[in-house]
């Protein structure tokens, strides 16, 4: 058995899934990957918001191409230890540990509102308009990731562990993982 570990965080919008990514590997010594940090630059790049961006991505399939390509890789690289955010990266990577974080809609929404650090994202003027923006991105993705790929992000039974994250901090989440899969920080050698 392989001593590296490559765990694929998905979830919602807003769903903390960020944030305990980045968490999840300090903690560990792992390295960080992001399909958000991948789009958001994506969407930068062409002058588009995240929405803009996944609207066109409904008929430019070289935009999916380009994000998922980054996480394609990993299933042929040994002795890596990564975290990966993704809501597409389980599929990419059916060896990996696939966690899910789940959140209520409104909480989702109001953490995004608040949320001042955001990059290419909306300016949203209520948490009405955050949380909107987040219902139709959802289904924007769910309808494309299953035309494209036949995989519903929605299906519980993709994942090892679901984690709802409406009332916990990213760093009870973190332990909650760490705690579940015995995970510990790669001995130096």
């Amino acid at each position: 058995m392989s001593s590296f570990k490559i765990i694929t965080l998905s979830g919602m919008l807003g769903s903390g899934k960020s944030t305990v990514a980045k968490l999840l590997a300090k903690r560990l010594g792992y390295e960080y990957y992001s399909t958000g940090n991948a789009q958001r630059e994506i969407a930068r790049r062409r002058g588009l918001t995240t929405l803009e961006l996944n609207q066109a991505a409904e008929t430019d399939p070289t935009i999916d191409a380009e994000i998922d390509g980054v996480f394609r890789h990993f299933n042929s690289v040994p002795n890596k230890n990564v975290v990966i955010d993704s809501r597409l990266a389980f599929f990419f990577v059916p060896s990996s540990i696939k966690i899910k974080l789940n959140v209520d809609t409104s909480v989702a929404g109001e953490r995004i509102f608040n949320d001042k650090k955001r990059t290419g994202e909306n300016t949203y003027q209520t948490v009405q308009d955050a949380i909107d923006v987040l219902i139709e991105r959802r289904a924007l993705e769910v309808a494309r990731f299953k035309r494209l790929y036949h995989v519903d992000i929605d299906n519980d039974e993709n994942f090892d562990y679901i984690i709802d994250t409406t009332n916990l901090t990213p760093e009870e989440i973190t332990e909650k993982i760490i705690r579940k899969f015995k995970l510990e920080q790669p001995r130096k050698k």
